[in-house]
């Protein structure tokens, strides 16, 4: 695409073109060329929509409750775009495109945005991707962008903390969810969600995720005490891990059961609650400039690969490198100088510049 046509494309979107929403996102999730210039475009656009991930393992009733947060949000008059993330899939069908199938009571609305993501064989990049089709949404106007990953992994925890508020669901009775919680997803979780409660075991699942909570803020369990809000990187002082009460979230446990609505009203007023806390202590801005320290060194990694990849190649690949190695001919640590030292060529000759 060149520079006019992808100008072009960026117009439509910003004037509300839903036709160029879906080609945009659809060029960000294939890394098509001139992709990186069209987000590019869009950023100063950005920063206005309302975040919202929502992950748990599989079977929870997430896109049904997604469903449901959709449709009281157009109730409200606000416009919604959800992003139905598959990161174990290469491809974007399955069970993604069959989830969106029970989204019914928003089919034919055009203020609600639906889009299925998948990996499509490059995991690694699927986080940026994401964030790149989310400021798409905010770009295009969208008051309420959903993402929703179909697990809680190491990748799906990658993916939603693009999102403002992250919403953990939990099936009733399942331990093995509850224990999952521990492996990382639980200091990302602003919202602790048990659905289908009228099965039994949800009240233990609360009492069991409601211990948790408590374990995590207790000092003395030389846990994560951030839930979301603890600095991922050094670069950020401590005026942004304030210990005034004011400054902390404390993270609800919720029931409902998606398929009837129960409970999805007091799950948006705590929605809510929790935007207005984003706003009122300076949180929002500060995990925004978290999220960009992390899309920036995640980029620079990125291209950083590729730089050497190439020059791996130009060597002779890897593959002939370690045999020189297995040979002792030669050393891992001169193969890597070898390799990376026309790249910090070119870097040191730009300083002096």
């Amino acid at each position: 695409m060149n520079a006019a046509a992808a100008s072009e494309l960026v117009q439509e979107l910003l004037a509300g073109k839903h036709r160029a929403l879906a080609r945009v996102i659809s060029k960000v999730e294939n890394r098509e060329p001139g992709y990186r210039d069209v987000v590019s475009s869009l950023h100063s656009h950005t920063g206005h929509a309302n975040v919202i991930g929502v992950t748990g393992s599989p079977g929870a009733g997430k896109s049904t409750l997604v469903d449901k947060l959709a449709r009281q949000y157009r109730d409200r008059g606000e416009t919604v775009g959800v992003i139905a993330v598959d990161p174990s899939s290469p491809y974007s069908g399955g069970a993604v495109l069959g989830d969106r199938i029970r989204m019914a009571s928003n089919v034919g609305d055009m203020d609600v945005f639906f889009r299925s993501m998948s990996a499509r064989g490059t995991l690694g990049g699927l986080s940026t991707a994401t964030a790149d089709a989310v400021k798409a949404l905010d770009a295009f106007g969208k008051d309420r962008i959903i993402i929703e990953t179909v697990g809680a992994g190491q990748n799906e925890v990658d993916i939603v903390r693009t999102a403002d508020t992250v919403v953990v669901l939990v099936q009733p009775g399942s331990g093995d969810d509850v224990q999952m919680l521990k492996a990382g997803i639980l200091e990302i979780g602003d919202l602790f969600v048990v659905n289908k409660a009228d099965m039994d075991g949800a009240s233990r699942t609360v009492a069991d995720l409601e211990e948790m909570l408590h374990m995590d803020r207790d000092p003395t369990a030389k846990l994560n005490t951030g839930h979301h809000d603890a600095p991922e990187h050094p670069d950020f002082g401590e005026d942004e891990a304030a210990d005034d009460e004011a400054a902390h979230w404390e993270p609800k446990v919720l029931e409902t059961v998606a398929t009837s609505g129960e409970g999805v009203d007091e799950l948006i007023e705590t929605l809510d609650a929790h935007s207005e806390w984003l706003d009122g202590t300076g949180r929002r801005e500060a995990r925004a400039r978290q999220r960009y320290a992390a899309e920036i060194r995640q980029l620079l990694r990125a291209d950083a690969a590729e730089l050497v990849d190439e020059e791996l190649e130009r060597h002779g690949g890897v593959g002939d490198l370690a045999d020189r190695v297995l040979a002792r001919e030669t050393d891992p640590y001169t193969v890597a100088d070898e390799v990376l030292q026309p790249v910090r060529d070119c870097v040191e000759n730009r300083r002096e510049d």
